[in-house]
């Protein structure tokens, strides 16, 4: 049996677990962040918190002082506990505005709502299979002040996957309105060449992906350099390389985009440092 806890209410999973009126339900009017668990201990957690109220404070929302990194680990803990999550995990954290108002909300208070499931590995694993990708060209991610926070209102996301879905391919690539490449449908976007990685700037308009962050702070620390920098079509086929990051699936490594294949070995040494890097810091802490 999996929990969740809706404001401090720990329920079933199972069970009907929203209130009626939910501002996150009926305007997307809410931020959250994507966890990885591994050990039964989620992953990156000050960054992902950090993220979190940066974004809830971008929609003008209020979070509550209390609203830390410890303050959550140790709901994250006890709902995996309860859950029976001792290994891989991964763990969604909500903040909505309070319930009250139609588009103009009456309060800027915000509630939290985490949820907490089992995930099939707990290391880091690369695909095995590579994806195969193309761009997606019916919308473009508009840059603003809110592009680099995981808000709510993710329907250019969804789009991009069905989209995926429907060409028969592993993903997408969403780009802004000057064409530069963000993204995929679910992952930070980067580009080997010569040994180097490129990576779309936050001033583009791309999410500030955690593990987006922290590939940048491996690869640095590992002596490989590092680019953040617009990315546009013609420097995919130039690629040795492409992979994709989020903070659940760690690196997925792309095979092909159209007619272009490619390697893995940036991905498969930079997965191994990655995991490397969480049982160190596991070690340290035991």
């Amino acid at each position: 049996m999996l929990y969740i806890n809706n404001n401090g209410n720990i329920l079933q999973n199972e069970a009907p677990t929203i209130h009626a009126g939910n501002r996150g339900h009926v305007y997307g009017d809410g931020v959250f962040e994507s966890i990885r668990i591994m050990n039964g201990v989620p992953l990156n957690l000050d960054n992902h918190i950090h993220r979190l109220l940066e974004g809830a404070k971008a929609i003008k929302m209020r979070p509550a002082g209390f609203f830390t990194s410890s303050f959550f680990e140790e709901r994250i803990k006890d709902l995996c506990v309860k859950s029976e999550i001792t290994e891989g995990g991964r763990c969604r954290i909500s903040l909505d505005r309070v319930s009250g108002g139609a588009y103009k909300p009456e309060s800027n208070e915000c509630n939290y709502f985490i949820e907490v499931y089992p995930y099939d590995t707990n290391n880091f694993e690369l695909n095995s299979k590579g994806l195969e990708i193309d761009l997606y060209s019916d919308l473009k991610k508009a840059k603003n002040f809110l592009s680099n926070y995981k808000t709510k209102s993710g329907l250019i996301y969804v789009m991009a996957a069905i989209n995926a879905t429907e060409r028969k391919l592993d993903d997408v690539l969403i780009s802004n309105d000057r064409d530069g490449i963000l993204e995929s449908s679910s992952c930070n976007l980067f580009v080997v060449s010569n040994g180097v990685l490129y990576t779309p700037g936050l001033d583009e308009g791309c999410l500030a992906g955690t593990m987006r962050m922290q590939i940048i702070n491996l690869a640095l620390k590992n002596g490989i350099k590092v680019y953040e920098c617009n990315i546009l079509p013609q420097n995919l086929l130039a690629a040795d390389e492409i992979f994709l990051t989020n903070a659940i699936r760690g690196i997925n490594w792309v095979s092909g985009y159209r007619t272009k294949r490619y390697f893995n070995n940036m991905s498969r040494k930079l997965v191994a440092l990655l995991n490397d890097h969480w049982e160190s810091e596991f070690e340290s802490n035991s």
